[in-house]
């Protein structure tokens, strides 16, 4: 069926509206009217190629949320009318043993991505949230909250999980001491989580002003990253560190923070890091970890604390002729904390 969308076309000129072709319903296809898509820094690194070359046009958009408007013969978990979302996956092989442990980001044949992925079972390109419309097998929709703004919930199927998932393989309850460097669309995301869990969330920036803004966020205390003295204060002290800069920084200095066998998850930086000293690692048996978004039960279990606890993200809602604005100002770290796409104005 014919959808209108947003792509882009190349890795330079601005994006723009286009047509593409959504598949008929197969017997396990969900059909869902899209009312807010979330926009994401791999939006604009797939736009741009920064990752290698795009499959153009590209639709973006992993962070999806809408309306159910049809379902298959065999779709028993959702009906017509059901509020949804669709995150950063579309399909997955369903056999290895990551699928098996309900881990589908780690398949490893590889999951589908939810747009610009060439792997899906029903060939072409798959496309993102920038339309009117998207189809998906039942078992990659996920149940959305009826009680929180569904504007506000878009993030979280992508920023949302990518934090929670590290802080609940990691444990973090309450006592524990969590830190969370870097204040941005996955940073705000990590210290409401931590907080909501028990932990004491200490706010590791580099700016004052962010600084002030984690606390309004819920950030028991802010630790001043380039002052040596206040890092003096904190070494030896952390359970976890959530590592949210998304570029490639030295890590040493945030590893002396951990005490003996706590571990540091870089969950921004998809690039290399500049060398880990051997020896901050082996004194205290610390551990540096990743970690990539969150398999399909634990989303689903991530978006039903979210509706118990209240927890949204901060957004700023935009039209769909402002996206190419909103990929200069993501450029320009000038948002807080997402934006989000009012897909009405498509």
């Amino acid at each position: 069926m014919s959808t209108k969308a947003y792509a882009a076309f190349n890795a330079v000129d601005p994006l723009g509206p286009h047509t593409i072709e959504r598949r008929a319903l197969d017997a396990k296809d969900v059909f869902i009217k899209i009312e807010y898509c979330g926009v994401c820094h791999s939006d604009l690194h797939t736009a741009k190629s920064d990752w290698g070359p795009a499959n153009y046009p590209a639709v973006p958009g992993h962070e999806i949320v809408g309306r159910v408007e049809a379902v298959g013969a065999e779709v028993t978990k959702y009906k017509v009318g059901d509020v949804v979302g669709v995150g950063c996956m579309v399909e997955s092989c369903q056999h290895c043993h990551s699928c098996d442990e309900g881990l589908e980001q780690y398949c490893e044949n590889g999951f589908t991505g939810t747009y610009n992925s060439k792997k899906s079972k029903y060939g072409g390109i798959t496309y993102g949230g920038y339309s009117e419309n998207i189809v998906v097998e039942e078992d990659f929709v996920l149940k959305i909250p009826t009680n929180l703004p569904l504007e506000n919930v878009a993030p979280l199927l992508c920023a949302g999980i990518t934090t929670w998932s590290p802080l609940r393989h990691w444990n973090m309850k309450k006592g524990d001491k969590v830190g969370v460097i870097g204040l941005g669309g996955l940073g705000h995301m990590g210290v409401k989580f931590a907080k909501a869990m028990g932990a004491h969330v200490v706010m590791i920036t580099t700016s004052e002003s962010k600084g002030e803004d984690a606390m309004k966020l819920g950030a028991d205390e802010v630790l001043i990253s380039k002052d040596p003295e206040q890092i003096a204060k904190h070494n030896y002290s952390f359970d976890f560190l959530l590592n949210t800069i998304p570029v490639a920084h030295d890590v040493n200095p945030y590893l002396l923070l951990l005490k003996l066998d706590k571990t540091m998850c870089m969950v921004g930086a998809i690039e290399p890091l500049p060398g880990v000293h051997g020896g901050v690692l082996i004194n205290k048996r610390r551990n540096i970890a990743g970690s990539l978004i969150g398999g399909i039960k634990e989303t689903q279990e991530m978006l039903d604390f979210c509706g118990e606890h209240g927890i949204v993200s901060e957004v700023e809602v935009i039209q769909m002729k402002d996206i190419n604005e909103a990929y200069v100002r993501m450029q320009q770290s000038d948002v807080k904390y997402r934006f989000v796409i009012d897909m009405k104005t498509l």
